[in-house]
């Protein structure tokens, strides 16, 4: 018995179609007929695994409730985790439903380099090493904490606190937004009637409700340990099958799963194996990923959730230190084993129209091709995976934003004198909020990468108070609100505020300029890529291929459109490699749409050449302004305002050098005898006699960011190595 034709249907002594084979014949399942119809809804033995799974999670959360009588219980779990748990906390608060979504999207517009849309944490990682200890030796049960004792003001805690909760807001909307987009072609595009995204999100969001707020962060880390096994599982499970498809689909040369590899390069061409992506489409050219590294290196390590998973939940600070590095390398691993899988997608159905038109939902469309026709209830499996990496991070997200909001703003400001009880039930309202806040989030900003930029420019709000406060003395109050203004008006209210009070921006010639547009006509050799998506009729053959990129909006995060027939200039005409190229520029009235980027309109008035870019430099240039200018604008405040009083920072200090003690009675010993002895750690400053507070670092801090340095380039070289095979 064999499957043939595209629709899956099933027919009688006819040799498999060469579009796609059934995986389930292949290894001697004998399936059901079947026909498209049937694989788009996932099948009962699906919904059991799914049941399975959330009445495990449940179960999970109404076993460890009965523990949670304190808010150190709710919020730290008695900070007893070892390096097993800290591993698993830090890797699935640190993995979301989008990051394989992500990546399976920006391998399949750009090859391998794509997974630089995840990957762009590797280098952050050998951070971790130094910053773990931070985190512990805080001995706060909030980062706000930290904020209010650090700048002496209980106001700053609030900001902070609102800070989090928008921030895991706009993160949630991004991982609730690929679940949508994952399940999509496994459920169809309405539900009960409905948008399949009105319905399925919140219906998510209320699974996620019930379980992550019954036992607190205990039950978090106690299902992160589980789902992080299902995150693991996700990344490998569809590429045996995957390689299978492509043999069946293109043939082999009898080195079966392995020669897999030669076929996608053949299918697909060596260029879309590239790590960094250097053509002027691509989205990840070398300058773009150091940018983004070096922007997410300063912001990453003031998100509230780090406090918890980053070490402060830790018995010690060894284990804090392991578990963050190990817990985030693992995700770097597991980013390769999606770039794969996305490659395998590409391979096969790189012509599907559905993929084209939305490349978010090249999981769905795998997960249905792949493992649909099996019947076994692998499509639930991928699904339960999928939803286990929306959990682990959510429940993390939702208890930091409710520690949040009752540590720095009920108690301090509503009611000081409030009972553990009263505490812990504002808890999970509050957490419950945030969960529905990502939703509505989600619902408004359905677009991964629109959600995934948002989150690099948030935390700046806050990077510069926190660095600077963190080794220099002289930062200040007042500089710590200076530069949170100046960020929330630069950054996110101005751009949005602008165009709504004055809506003729939007229009204005200034205002919507563009990059030139270019339309290049170059004879290449085909692929078999380009014939299945009919842009040529042979493979190998010379093929004619007319482009157009640029067009790209300098001062929208959005798009510039014509306002009625579109007019071109002609500005120039240029050969190059294989062809020709005409350069254009808009003659006729513009509209520009999304947040006005004002960071952009300043570095115009420098006169850089910004409508010759390409759409990676366009969309990158703002980043280092977004990185250097808080700094600035915190260290120039900070030497003309007052300092803060020198008791509150001897303390802050002292605290931030004394080693933890895991017994909790010596580390209070410890605490009493720096308190009493602020200087007692000054030997080790770098800048001896100075307002900096740097210490030289420990053999442990040298050698273990070393060797974390050295575990990047190795993961760097997996993936180069994988990419070479079958050349």
């Amino acid at each position: 018995m064999s499957r043939g034709g595209a629709n899956y249907t099933r027919t009688a002594a006819v040799s498999p179609a060469p579009f796609f084979v059934c995986i389930g014949c292949r290894f001697g399942i004998d399936c059901p007929p079947f026909n498209r119809t049937s694989v788009n809804l996932m099948q009962p033995i699906d919904y059991l695994v799914l049941l399975l799974y959330f009445a495990g999670m449940a179960g999970v959360g109404f076993w460890l409730m009965r523990g949670q009588k304190k808010q150190e219980d709710f919020f730290m779990a008695g900070r007893s985790f070892g390096k097993l748990m800290q591993t698993f906390a830090a890797f699935g608060a640190g993995t979301g439903s989008a990051d394989p979504v992500n990546t399976a999207r920006g391998t399949f517009h750009n090859g391998m380099s794509g997974m630089w849309n995840v990957m762009y944490w590797l280098f952050v990682t050998p951070v971790y090493w130094i910053s773990a200890v931070w985190y512990r030796r805080m001995r706060s049960l909030t980062l706000g904490d930290w904020f209010v004792e650090r700048y002496e003001s209980k106001s700053i805690g609030v900001a902070y606190a609102l800070f989090g909760c928008f921030f895991y807001m706009t993160y949630g909307a991004m991982m609730f937004t690929a679940i949508g987009k994952v399940a999509g072609p496994l459920l169809g595009e309405t539900l009960f009637g409905m948008p399949l995204q009105y319905t399925l999100l919140p219906f998510v969001a209320v699974i996620v409700i019930t379980y992550g707020l019954l036992g607190g962060i205990a039950a978090a880390y106690w299902t992160d340990l589980i789902q992080g096994i299902c995150i693991i599982v996700l990344s490998v499970l569809l590429i045996p099958f995957g390689l299978s498809a492509v043999v069946d689909k293109f043939g082999s040369d009898g080195d079966g799963l392995m020669d897999a590899f030669r076929l996608m390069h053949e299918q697909l061409g060596d260029d879309k194996f590239t790590i960094i992506g250097g053509s002027t489409a691509s989205e990840f050219p070398l300058y773009a990923i150091v940018a983004i590294v070096i922007i997410n290196m300063i912001g990453i390590v003031l998100t509230p959730h780090f406090i918890v998973t980053g070490g402060g939940t830790a018995k010690s600070e060894w284990d804090a230190r392991v578990g963050l590095v190990t817990g985030n390398f693992i995700k770097r691993f597991c980013t390769i084993g999606w770039v794969i899988t996305a490659l395998i997608v590409l391979t096969l159905y790189g012509s599907d129209a559905t993929l084209m038109a939305d490349a978010d939902q090249a999981w769905g469309v795998a997960t249905l091709k792949l493992l649909g026709p099996l019947n076994i209830g692998l499509v639930g499996l991928m699904v339960a995976c999928l939803l286990a990496a929306l959990m682990s991070t959510v429940d993390c997200f939702m208890i930091v934003c409710a520690a949040l909001v009752v540590r720095n703003i009920y108690h301090p400001y509503i009611k000081p004198d409030a009972t553990e009880a009263e505490s812990l039930r504002l808890a999970r309202i509050v957490g419950a909020l945030v969960v529905a806040g990502s939703v509505a989030l989600s619902l408004t900003i359905y677009d991964m990468f629109a959600n995934l930029q948002l989150t690099w420019i948030v935390p700046m709000l806050f990077a510069a108070v926190f660095w600077v406060g963190m080794y220099w003395r002289r930062a200040t109050t007042s500089a710590a609100w200076i530069t949170f203004t100046f960020c929330l008006l630069f950054f996110l209210v101005l751009p949005i505020a602008v165009p709504k009070l004055s809506p003729g921006v939007a229009n204005s010639p200034a205002y919507t300029r563009t990059s030139h547009i270019i339309k290049s006509t170059i004879t290449r050799t085909a692929t078999p890529l380009d014939v299945s998506r009919g842009q040529a009729s042979v493979a190998g053959e010379p093929m004619t291929e007319t482009k157009q990129r640029g067009g790209v909006a300098l001062f929208w995060t959005g798009s510039v459109k014509p306002v009625g027939d579109e007019k071109l200039k002609e500005i120039d005409r240029r050969k190059v490699p294989g062809g020709e190229e005409v350069v254009y520029e808009y003659d006729c009235e513009l509209k520009g749409s999304g947040r006005l980027r004002l960071d952009m309109l300043i570095i115009d008035k420098f006169g850089l050449n910004l409508v010759s870019m390409d759409k990676a430099a366009i969309k990158t240039l703002d980043l280092p302004f977004a990185t250097v200018v808080p700094f600035i604008v915190m260290i120039l405040a900070s030497l003309v305002t007052k300092p803060n009083s020198k008791e509150a920072l001897d303390r802050l200090y002292v605290k931030m050098k004394t080693p933890v003690d895991p017994d909790p009675a010596g580390d209070r010993a410890a605490m009493e005898k720096s308190y009493a002895q602020p200087d007692r750690f000054d030997e080790r400053k770098l800048f001896p006699g100075s307002s900096l507070e740097f210490q030289r670092p420990t053999a442990q801090d040298f050698w273990g960011f070393v060797v974390c340095f050295a575990i990047c380039f190795g993961v760097i070289g997996l993936a180069i190595l994988i990419s070479r095979i079958g050349t």
